[in-house]
């Protein structure tokens, strides 16, 4: 059974960090995508990062605030965010795919271009 747990939200002032942690089990973790989004009160649910074999990519509005990383012997991605903002305040989640070459950022970062999701963690960012 595929399964992803993400954990390490909480409440930040602006400016402070955190890191989120998604824990994968149930598949084989080299041969999957595993990206982070997030969906904010009234609003859709965006892709923010995605670790894809070697590659990273991010949304627009975190570039060079958080990264994305991945460690093969935890099977476990996480997500550092810095410099944070009140507009990152959402619920975040972690979501895997099969790897494919074909697929690029634009796939990557869709909701629809996942296949599982683990259940989100809060991150609250107090200005």
């Amino acid at each position: 059974e595929v399964q992803l747990q993400a954990s390490g939200g909480g409440l930040v002032q602006a400016g402070g960090s955190l890191r989120l942690s998604c824990a994968a089990s149930g598949f084989t973790f080299d041969d999957y995508d595993i990206g982070w989004f997030r969906q904010a009160p009234g609003k859709e649910r965006e892709g923010v990062s995605c670790i894809s074999d070697s590659s990273t990519y991010y949304t627009d509005t975190v570039k060079g605030r958080f990264t994305i990383s991945s460690d093969s012997a935890k099977n476990t991605v996480y997500l550092q965010m810095n410099s944070l903002k009140p507009e990152d305040t959402a619920v975040y989640y972690c979501a895997a795919v099969q790897f494919s070459p074909s697929k690029g950022e634009s796939d990557l970062l869709r909701s629809d271009g996942m296949d599982y999701w683990g259940k989100g963690t809060q991150v609250t960012v107090s200005s």
